[in-house]
């Protein structure tokens, strides 16, 4: 099948034949006599192409086009000599309008060309966001921590210094890495990334430094490393706390000297490369307790950026989100959203395997959504122990707290795990954007705590 399409059309003889001739060139296809037939459509699934008349028995087309057509491609059918309702919709929002009686072969021509050009829109839509991706150094959100992750990028970039990037599974490590890449002086030579913990002593070795031929049974020929691999360059190693005690001494020497040797090899090799290197676990910890050479530790630790969990940059998580779902409707031709009511379970979840889990979440919703389109909170696989179990959000006194200290420190916890994002911090209190401001004062914050997303609210009421 091509996709849904639906169709909103009160005369029950013309309605009949666009289903029927749509359904023949491939379209999955629905019909409703009415506004409210089309409402409970609405609720379960979302077509790619919605074609209604103008005038509805129970609504008037023009009216709803405002908000249905950011939602969705609409040609509209308009009565003959009803130019002044063709304008309005078109004005509206509507993509196309056809004048009745129509013609079907006028109206399949419209509705591959509506597609069509609502696919560009996608992909244009697409690649710029790619394009804004990559000025912002892949990292997708606008959060403090994440914006101080990117300070400390744009700080190191320029210089040669080796980075250590700490941080849990999943939150983004390699991406860092590749940001300090494509804003160094390096950036027209190799990125190349090697996973530490796949690799034995040999093998490591041997793929790193490379091999002369003969160094062992199945060398039979000389073999550059990846050190040479990325000359000019930078070599990320990700998980770096996971490499043998003789590995890391020869990885001390490389970034001592710059020098060199090929497995199997007498002569030394210049090393021109930067050395951005990740781990998830605590180094400075295993280099006092000797599970990690101190020594190489301070090398790697020239400067250490460390990546913050998904749950402490929580008002990233929608703009994650999209991300994910936006490059699964352009590789698919599709469009999907995702409901509000999934969305704050998203935002509220503990995000254990951080932004991995969160992409892996999205992918898996977007297959269980099926045709429907429409992310709900039962496409989410989420691990029930982890939901609402922030231990940040557990209140604590050493005294009898009064009313008002309770709310005040609700309220600075909030401000802490939202990073003071004002619309998620009103919509979790149920209150007006103009409220949390108050509220921010009432209990002695500072104003400079809360992020401005916006135009707020009417008021709601305050706490």
């Amino acid at each position: 099948m091509r996709g849904q399409i639906l169709v909103i059309e009160d005369d029950k003889i013309l309605n009949r034949l666009i289903v029927q001739h749509l359904a023949l060139i491939g379209f999955e296809v629905f019909s409703a006599p009415n506004w409210k037939a089309a409402g409970e459509y609405f609720s379960q699934y979302e077509p790619k192409l919605v074609i209604m008349d103008v005038q509805l028995p129970d609504a008037n087309g023009v009216d709803l086009l405002n908000k249905l057509a950011l939602e969705v491609p609409v040609i509209v059918l308009t009565a003959f000599g009803s130019v002044r309702d063709a304008v309005q919709a078109i004005k509206a929002g509507a993509s196309e309008y056809l004048v009745k009686p129509i013609t079907l072969d006028e109206l399949e021509l419209m509705v591959e060309r509506t597609l069509a050009n609502a696919d560009l829109r996608l992909a244009h839509q697409f690649c710029r966001e790619r394009l804004q991706s990559k000025s912002d150094h892949f990292m997708v959100g606008d959060s403090s921590a994440l914006r101080k992750v990117q300070k400390l990028i744009d700080a190191v970039s320029p210089n040669d210094i080796s980075v250590l990037i700490q941080g849990e599974s999943g939150v983004g490590k390699e991406l860092v890495a590749q940001a300090i890449h494509e804003c160094s002086p390096r950036s027209k030579r190799n990125f190349i990334a090697v996973d530490c913990c796949t690799l034995q002593e040999k093998l490591f070795e041997s793929e790193v430094f490379g091999h002369e031929r003969g160094a062992f049974t199945d060398a039979k020929q000389q073999k550059k490393g990846l050190i040479e691999g990325a000359e000019g360059g930078t070599l990320f190693l990700d998980e770096i706390g996971e490499i043998e005690p003789a590995i890391q001494a020869k990885l001390l020497r490389v970034l001592e000297t710059g020098k060199f040797r090929r497995l199997g090899g007498t002569k030394d090799l210049q090393a021109n490369v930067r050395i951005v290197a990740a781990t998830n676990r605590d180094l400075e910890e295993m280099s006092k307790s000797g599970e990690f050479r101190a020594d190489l530790y301070y090398r790697l630790a020239g400067f250490v950026i460390n990546v913050p969990p998904l749950r402490k940059r929580r008002d990233d998580i929608r703009a994650l989100t999209d991300h994910f779902i936006q490059n699964h409707n352009f590789s698919r031709r599709i469009n999907t959203h995702i409901t509000k009511s999934a969305m704050q379970i998203l935002i509220a979840y503990h995000w254990p395997g951080n932004i991995r889990e969160l992409k892996n979440v999205v992918e898996r919703a977007i297959i269980l959504a099926g045709s429907a389109r429409k992310i709900r909170k039962e496409h989410l696989s989420l691990c029930a122990s982890q939901l609402n179990s922030d231990p940040d959000l557990s209140l604590s006194f050493d005294a009898q707290p009064t009313l008002r200290d309770i709310k005040k420190k609700y309220l600075g916890m909030l401000l802490e795990r939202y990073s003071g994002h004002r619309l998620q911090i009103a919509e979790i209190l149920g209150i007006s954007e103009r409220s949390v401001y108050r509220m921010v004062e009432k209990y002695g914050f500072k104003q400079e705590q809360l992020f401005d997303d916006g135009a707020g609210k009417l008021d709601q009421g305050s706490c």
